[in-house]
């Protein structure tokens, strides 16, 4: 077959080459689908999908819950004021434990989901009570 023979001469100035309107031979110029991923599409790989290749793994255990937690010593600085006898609902002020540090002047009545025996006779000797909230 002669060279002038051959479609890319008779093509010559025809601006597509038969692939039809200007974007023609590119509606998937960088492979279908998934093709690359580890290769030149590396980088879009690495930020938008880091776990494409890694292996699916366990659940992880049940993160550990913290519960929110006041001190002893903390106590008198929120109800030094208060003169009543009521029962101060520490739930309901957003503890879930009183822990035993530090030390206390007033005589509180408490009610708390939980709390150390630290905490309780520290409680106990200023004179104050604490009940298990149910």
């Amino acid at each position: 077959m002669g060279t002038r023979h051959r479609k890319i001469r008779k093509l010559r100035g025809s601006r597509s080459h038969g692939w039809g309107q200007v974007k023609g031979h590119r509606s998937h110029p960088g492979g279908r689908g998934n093709a690359g991923l580890m290769k030149y599409k590396w980088s879009w790989t690495v930020k938008y999908d880091p776990d494409h290749f890694t292996k699916p793994s366990l659940n992880p255990p049940n993160r550990k819950i913290v519960k929110k937690w006041i001190n002893v010593g903390d106590l008198d600085g929120f109800f030094l004021h208060s003169k009543s006898n009521t029962p101060i609902d520490l739930e309901k002020l957003g503890y879930e434990k009183l822990l035993g540090s530090g030390s206390v002047q007033g005589s509180y009545e408490l009610l708390v989901t939980s709390f150390t025996k630290q905490a309780q006779s520290k409680i106990e000797k200023a004179g104050g009570k604490i009940s298990p909230r149910s």
